[in-house]
Order: C-alpha cells, then structure tokens, then sequence
C-alpha cells in the first residue's frame, strides 16, 4: 500500500519561494510517477509538475521556468520528491496534493492529504 506524506507549504509574498517535498512509502518496482496537482477555490484539481522514477518530467505551462520539480530514488520502496517553488504569484495559490501513480494498465491514483500554499499580493 502506497502512503504520501507531504510536508512544507505556508505564506508567502508574491515573488518569494517555497520548497514541497512528499516522501512516498511502499513504491513499486515498476515506472512510476510522483508529483503535484493543485486545486484553488472553486476550481479543478489541475497538474502542476511530475517526474517519473527514470528521470521524466512534465510541468504545467503556468510554471515552467518557475517551477522545479526533483526526486531521490536512493531507497527501493521510498522514494521522496521535492518541488521547489520559485517567483511564485497569487495565482499559484492553491492546495497542493501530492500524487503517485503506476505507469502501468489499470494503475491507480494516490494522493497526499494536501498542504495549502499562500500567496499574498
């Protein structure tokens, strides 16, 4: 059973940064990704950034340049991943789930508790 456990997130000025980082627990031994979606007030749950276990990246056009998004694969069954956060803007205000999925048929989404990013003006 895969667990996700995130953690930075908080307040900050508009053009500052933040670091997320989610440690994922019982990782298989298949392609996987790991990442964030975001969702804001009365808005879909939408991709931000992932990165697969064989170095694959994807990032949301809104922030590329901005965004980047790391993992450590140092364990067989943990792996973590960080998401650093940089000129962030309001609109980047959001909470922001960590998921982890298997690239494989019938693979399922896991998501994180979410933690809330704050960006004032």
């Amino acid at each position: 059973q895969v667990q996700l456990v995130e953690s930075g997130g908080g307040l900050v000025q508009g053009g500052g940064s933040l670091r997320l980082s989610c440690e994922a627990s019982g990782v298989a031994p298949v392609i996987n990704r790991l990442g964030w979606f975001r969702q804001a007030p009365g808005k879909q749950r939408e991709l931000v950034a992932t990165i697969t276990n064989i170095g694959q990246t994807s990032y949301a056009d809104s922030v590329k340049g901005r965004f980047t998004i790391s993992r450590d694969n140092a364990e067989n069954t943990r792996h973590l991943a960080h998401l650093q956060m940089n000129s962030l803007k309001p609109e980047d205000t959001a909470v922001y789930y960590c998921n982890y999925k298997e690239m494989i048929v019938g693979g399922i989404d896991y998501w994180g508790q979410g933690t809330q990013v704050t960006v004032s003006s």
